[in-house]
């Protein structure tokens, strides 16, 4: 099994749903917390682990230190989803002040980057199978959307995308190829910083994107981007299982690679399945898992779910012979049921609106965190 950890952006706020900042003094009281440049989101990050169980409590505890942290400040609580849903998004409001490169985002980019998201590290130490990992997962990337999105309103109203953060974020640079190898990304990169396209090596902001501690030179992780904030830690893991069983059939089977089996044009392939990709994120970032794509292997025509669900059997066998195939079982109820943003769209449908279904979504993701911390991770403790 490979080594998986996450970096978690959550909002704060009432449980009336009012999206308030604290990142300054959460950053500041707690150790674990980073702050964002806009205040009403905070990050905090799990050590790499293999194994799920461990994964489970190291995603639920910090949150659990935190909700007790707000409480200490007055009545207010974690809330779910990856926008601005209930109002705010037109002013920014600065964590840091004097930091430079909150500044020059805050000019550049405005709110469209006051989003909650999760970050998912899959630790692949060998330059070169992470670079054609990072060609897979971003052919497939969309379908990781699909099943998380979770932004389905901004400023109190229905957007009209199930995944808004992703339909406005500033993906930078605006181009991103396939890279083809570890001296491409080098190259790619260093062009980049000459040219001002990006501000420093961490302003790639991409669906996937390599990683590790002296980028693009020294890199030891794949980092998946494209995910909306997922507030039940059991459907991340979920989320997370389908990515590692991929992982590892790639690296069982390196000629799983797009730039060799796709049967697109071969003169100009890399950029053909860059375009291809483009496109099926922007119509999941609509539909999510009722949208409609084209596969990277032959350009057919191909519902997000229907390839999610072929995904799913083909990596079930090596997901069970690695022993987490159970943290699959989550994603046969996203399909049946929908995600986040299709589930809160149904209750918009019956009659609720936007500020209602946040309420009732902000003590949904507290029970189930309560239930957890219970039932899972206390007993691990002892």
């Amino acid at each position: 099994m490979l080594t998986k950890g996450f970096e978690v952006e959550m909002y704060t706020g009432t449980p009336q749903a009012d999206i308030v900042g604290f990142s300054d003094k959460i950053v500041a009281a707690l150790d674990g917390f980073v702050r964002e440049p806009d205040t009403r989101n905070v990050e905090y990050t799990t050590a790499p682990f293999c194994r799920y169980d461990r994964l489970l409590c190291e995603l639920v505890r910090p949150r659990q230190r935190l909700r007790t942290f707000l409480k200490q400040l007055g009545n207010y609580t974690l809330i779910p989803g990856s926008t601005l849903s209930t109002g705010g998004s037109g002013q920014f409001h600065r964590s840091d002040p004097y930091n430079p490169y909150h500044s020059y985002i805050e000019q550049t980019y405005g709110t469209t980057v006051v989003t909650a998201s999760i970050h998912i590290n899959v630790g692949i130490p060998d330059a070169e199978t992470l670079m054609r990992a990072c060609r897979l997962v971003r052919v497939e990337a969309p379908l990781y959307l699909a099943l998380s999105a979770a932004s389905p309103f901004l400023d109190g109203e229905v957007t009209g995308y199930h995944s808004t953060r992703w339909s406005v974020f500033p993906k930078t640079p605006k181009q991103v190829p396939l890279f083809e190898s570890h001296a491409h990304y080098i190259r790619w990169t260093e062009e980049q910083l000459a040219l001002g396209t990006m501000q420093n090596v961490r302003h790639l902001w991409s669906a996937v994107r390599p990683n590790g501690d002296r980028r693009p030179y020294s890199l030891n992780r794949l980092e998946l981007r494209i995910c909306d904030m997922v507030g039940d830690p059991l459907t991340l893991l979920a989320i997370t299982a389908l990515l590692e069983a991929r992982l590892l059939q790639l690296i069982a089977d390196p000629s799983l690679d797009p730039l060799e089996i796709s049967t697109l044009p071969a003169h100009n392939r890399a950029e053909e399945l860059a375009a291809l990709t483009d496109a099926n994120e922007m119509a999941v970032a609509q539909s999510s898992l009722d949208a409609e794509l084209r596969h990277w292997k032959d350009g057919r025509p191909i519902l997000a779910r229907d390839w999610i669900e072929a995904l799913q059997q083909e990596i079930w066998e090596s997901a069970r012979k690695q022993g987490f195939s159970c943290f699959l079982m989550p994603l046969r109820k996203i399909l049946r049921e929908g995600n986040e943003a299709q589930r809160w769209l149904q209750l918009i449908e019956q009659g609720f609106n936007v500020r209602t279904v946040m309420q009732q979504a902000i003590r949904d993701l507290e029970e189930t965190e309560l239930v957890l911390a219970d039932d899972i991770c206390q007993p691990l403790v002892a």
